[in-house]
């Protein structure tokens, strides 16, 4: 049982060689065939496949800088990224204390099993230490600091 022929996706314009130019040969026929002859034909192909794949990459060397020159120019100035706050954990495993939550994004598994068991949000939130004067996580510590 033959499996059909892959499909082979090329440029836009490169040409397709059409099926009735392709020689088919049989296996019989290379079976026939002496060392010599086999080692002459393998040459061949190599030479063949040499030239049609340097005019491929030629072509699309040539693509590739045409699209280069029609493209934006590389000297637009890259935008850094602007500052932001540091933001403070507002809460607090109580079987971890290390392990801490923003309250950003997706809760980590403590919160989840905590709410499980039976406890509120609320209850993990971290109360005492410098913390508790930022608990809008530091966004206006500037504004404040300007009215004192």
């Amino acid at each position: 049982m033959q499996r059909p022929a892959p499909t082979i996706k090329r440029p836009f314009n490169t040409l397709m060689v059409k099926r009735s130019r392709v020689k088919t040969m049989k296996r019989d026929d290379f079976n026939s065939m002496s060392l010599d002859e086999l080692w002459a034909l393998r040459s061949e192909i190599s030479s063949v496949l040499r030239s049609k794949i340097s005019a491929e990459k030629t072509m699309l060397e040539k693509r590739l800088r045409q699209l280069r020159s029609n493209s934006l120019p590389s000297e637009a100035p890259q935008r850094e990224r602007r500052p932001y706050p540091r933001v403070f954990p507002k809460y607090r495993n109580p079987a971890d204390p290390a392990e801490t939550w923003a309250g950003r994004g997706r809760q980590p598994r403590w919160v989840t099993e905590q709410l499980r068991s039976g406890r509120k949000l609320e209850d993990l939130r971290i109360r005492s230490g410098s913390n508790a004067r930022r608990s809008d996580g530091g966004r206006n510590s500037k504004r404040a600091q300007g009215r004192a």
